[in-house]
């Protein structure tokens, strides 16, 4: 057995499962193995979620949306914000020069009311050719769809939120409203056309399926009066994760005219408050694993009060003090080791399944539990990773080995003349 004995595990294992009449602490022992199994499970779970929600949040992000969209600069509402032909071309050939590039297109983007008989909405319409729509992975790849992606040109594209709130089908038409229309001596006039739904996606994220909506580039452009002329050029790369390097090869040729604004930027404090939530999440976590394994302690000193007698007497026999220490660091121990792999394997478990779990939950009160409107994401997202179990592991085992130190010690530094002189 190395440092430790084969007689001291018999020992430990005898004190550690002997009845309370016996001067045991079974109940103790079992209190305290289930706080650990609890605490630990609750802290994997937490976590694979977490880090679940931070991973498909980002997946949603890079794969609906353009990796870096470049605006002109200007802050004056006098100058014409908008790209025309030349100014497209010029900048889509400077980035094919660049590595991690793989496509670039210029995009209309306004926001319009939505309307289909007496239900109404607000929504993000985004003009785009059909070539380039198709690069755009989600949309062109959803986690479902309805309607034929290439049956985009003969009319939009909406998301299936937006489609639900609207009772729209294939083949309906949906009628856009622009308040910035053509101005008349009577004000503005809004600009209101109705467009057949060829297509219908879910990407599955609820503010992306909700609110956007897909037009042919050249419709868009007629409809909001930018004929010829973008609102912004969209760029997607290769590696979306290497997003800030990409952006340093072609600030030279291109910051000092246009702003580029990446995904990350973006969505920086957002996934920054991601992270800072996991972490303190972690730490209130463990001490809740502390406060389960503070009840080894209690069961540890009950158990050194209780087995005076027998350390004294093993003592006379010719144990060592480190040999007493050894034996009672092994009963506190085995509690937080098989807690801790209970607790582990039970949150992995959970993690797992934690979908079917989510709907046997829903079905059992009716109602649901995941609120996608305000959690943006469709399901309960969780992600198992290794150096997270590991991390678990070693925090409560770590807890576990320390605590039962004390106690431990205390029962070695038992003077066996004083705990058998009454016998």
């Amino acid at each position: 057995m190395g440092f430790f004995k084969k007689y001291e595990f018999k020992i430990a294992w005898r004190y550690l499962m002997s009845r309370r009449r016996e001067g045991g602490i079974s109940i103790i022992a079992w209190y305290a193995l289930i706080g650990v199994v609890l605490g630990v499970a609750t802290l994997v779970i937490v976590q694979a979620v977490m880090i679940g929600f931070r991973t498909e949040f980002v997946e949603k992000i890079v794969g609906a949306n353009a990796h870096i969209a470049i605006y002109k600069k200007t802050l004056s509402t006098d100058i014409d914000k908008t790209f025309n032909l030349e100014d497209t071309r010029v900048i889509i050939q400077t980035l094919k020069k660049k590595e991690n590039f793989k496509a670039a297109y210029p995009l209309v983007r306004e926001q319009v009311l939505a309307s289909k008989n007496s239900y109404s909405t607000g929504v993000e319409v985004y003009g785009i050719s059909e070539g380039d729509f198709s690069n755009i992975r989600l949309v062109n790849e959803p986690t479902t769809s309805e309607g034929r992606f290439e049956d985009f040109n003969d009319g939009v594209a909406i998301g299936a939120q937006l489609a639900r709130k609207l009772s729209i089908s294939i083949n309906d038409t949906i009628k856009l409203i622009s308040p910035n229309g053509t101005k008349s001596v009577f004000g503005t006039i809004p600009r209101v056309n109705v467009f057949k739904v060829t297509y219908i996606f879910s990407v599955g994220r609820y503010d992306i399926d909700s609110t956007r909506i897909y037009m042919p580039l050249k419709d868009a452009q007629a409809f909001f009066n930018r004929v010829n002329k973008a609102d912004l050029i969209e760029v997607l790369l290769e590696n979306p994760f290497e997003v800030d390097e990409f952006k340093k090869t072609v600030a030279d040729e291109l910051a000092e005219k246009y702003f580029l604004y990446s995904w990350k930027e973006r969505t920086a404090a957002f996934l920054d408050a991601l992270d800072l939530e996991r972490r303190v999440m972690f730490i209130i976590l463990s001490l809740i694993v502390l406060i389960a394994a503070m009840n080894i302690i209690s069961g540890l000193v009950m158990l050194v009060k209780n087995k005076g007698r027998d350390i004294g007497i093993l003592r006379s026999l010719g144990l060592t003090r480190s040999s007493i220490l050894r034996i009672f660091f092994i009963c506190g121990s085995l509690i937080g080791v098989v807690g801790t792999i209970l607790g582990v394997s039970i949150g992995m478990l959970f993690v797992t399944y934690i979908n079917e779990i989510q709907w046997l939950v829903e079905y059992i009160i009716g109602a649901s539990v995941w609120n996608e409107e305000i959690r943006f994401l469709t399901q309960v997202p969780a992600k198992l990773r290794v150096n997270d179990v590991v991390f678990a592991l070693v925090v409560s085992l770590s807890i576990s080995f320390v605590i039962t130190i004390f106690p431990a010690r205390k029962a070695a530094s038992l003077d066996p003349a004083e705990a058998l002189k009454y016998e």
